[in-house]
């Protein structure tokens, strides 16, 4: 008898679970995905905001443990297509790659929700580039702006969009490095005016944390000097400036989206049904609708009857029932829905502080909180190398701050100085109307 071979696109952390999962069952498993490596994105604004490498957040996929690993095989590329007829997956090189059962674990992208200018002007946190990016812009602005002789009387406004956990995450990390570690690194910059601004829609930052909480956040960002805006939303990005949805304005050098995410294009295309947030539509045992053996899990997948947040320990939770549903159905039992055992919530504003929030109301803020998350960031990491070097690089930022200093790379210009030496086409659009 053929081992059943399983195919699982995506290498994050549904596609990880479930991968070790299914090779302790003795399964045959190939994980397409089309970068060599799994990325811990709860850690991606580290990396942007200069405080890990980026290689302390990425995990070499041939580098995976896992028992029975001469069943594993990887393969890079890039999936462009589904042959569910002929049960295949269809690669950018062009192989075709037969499986018994799939699993559509391919994540999510930056969701810009229609509004102009976002894609041109603005950086988001949901990969290694944009971290990167990100980093490389923030500090190439520093770098120019420390070169001009006014530069002590220049304002620099990073306008971070989106109040949940990465929005709050980056706008705190971001004060602090200005406060803390700014003046040493560079003199000639004023910190004062190196403005932070949080842009939040709803009326209240992390929406699914107890109001308490939300409260606790934004006073703790109010006093690193966060310029925090409720209720505002953004009508209009520029190179060097943001429209608010009251029709005011303001002056930017340089935009972080971090508003939510939705479904990849190109999975739209593969011709399985797309629910809320471009995110594919699985029944209650996490099978894509209509399709006996094809599974979605992770960020990429919506149930209809329980939607999950979008966060990594629901994905953990997918990638191993997933799995086990296999197993069951290949045992000739019924599938099982999926429940989700909330172990609990978090977020980090800055040094010394965070929230946490159990599923029994049981809630926390400050130093105890914050030494808890990076336990458990720690604990999900990938490597024991990682873990190691992500450690001594946080304990580098937070008990050292005033003299180390950030890791830094290449040198980009950002929207705005772009924007300074080139036409800006919606300037000239608007202008000619």
């Amino acid at each position: 008898m053929n081992t059943p071979h399983v195919v699982i696109v995506g290498a994050g952390f549904a596609g990880v679970a479930a991968r070790s999962r299914l090779l302790k069952a003795g399964y045959r498993v190939t994980l397409i995905d089309q970068h060599p490596y799994n990325t811990f994105q709860p850690l991606l604004y580290q990396v942007a905001t200069g405080g890990l490498n980026p290689g302390d957040v990425t995990f070499p996929i041939r580098n995976l443990s896992g028992p029975n690993r001469r069943l594993s095989r990887y393969r890079r590329s890039k999936v462009v297509g589904v042959d569910t007829d002929a049960q295949e997956v269809i690669c950018s090189d062009g192989a075709h790659v037969g499986y018994d059962y799939l699993l559509l674990s391919v994540g999510v992208a930056a969701n810009y929700f229609g509004t102009p200018g976002v894609a041109e002007y603005s950086v988001s946190l949901y990969t290694r580039a944009d971290a990167l990016q990100a980093r490389d812009m923030l500090f190439g602005g520093f770098e120019r702006l420390a070169a001009q002789p006014d530069s002590r009387d220049r304002e620099f406004t990073v306008v971070v969009v989106g109040g949940g956990p990465t929005g709050v995450e980056m706008a705190g990390t971001l004060a602090e490095m200005r406060d803390v570690g700014m003046p040493r690194s560079f003199p000639e910059l004023d910190p004062a005016k190196i403005r932070v601004v949080l842009v939040e829609m709803a009326p209240q930052l992390l929406t699914p944390f107890h109001p308490s909480l939300q409260q606790y956040t934004k006073r703790q960002l109010e006093k690193r000097h966060v310029d925090v805006r409720l209720d505002t939303a953004i009508a209009k990005v520029h190179h060097d400036r943001v429209e608010f949805g009251d029709g005011s304005c303001l002056d930017t050098d340089l935009v972080v989206w971090a508003a939510g995410v939705g479904g990849r294009d190109e999975v739209k295309q593969w011709g399985f049904e797309i629910g809320r947030g471009g995110r594919l539509v699985v029944e209650d045992d996490y099978r894509v609708r209509g399709h006996d053996n094809v599974f979605a899990a992770g960020d990429a997948a919506v149930s209809a009857n329980d939607p999950q947040p979008q966060l990594a320990q629901p994905a953990m939770q997918m990638g191993k029932h997933v799995a086990q549903q296999i197993q069951r159905l290949e045992a000739g039992q019924p599938t099982e829905a999926f429940h989700y055992a909330d172990r609990g919530s978090m977020a980090t504003i800055g040094q010394l502080s965070a929230i946490v929030e159990f599923p029994n109301g049981a809630r926390f803020t400050g130093p105890l909180a914050w030494l808890l998350w990076i336990a458990v960031h720690l604990m999900y990491l990938l490597g024991g190398r990682n873990r190691i070097s992500t450690m001594f690089n946080l304990s580098a930022r937070y008990l050292t701050f005033r003299r180390t200093g950030a890791i830094v790379g290449d040198v980009l210009d950002t929207p705005a100085e772009v924007g300074r030496t080139t036409s800006d086409p919606n300037q000239e659009a608007e202008s000619s109307g």
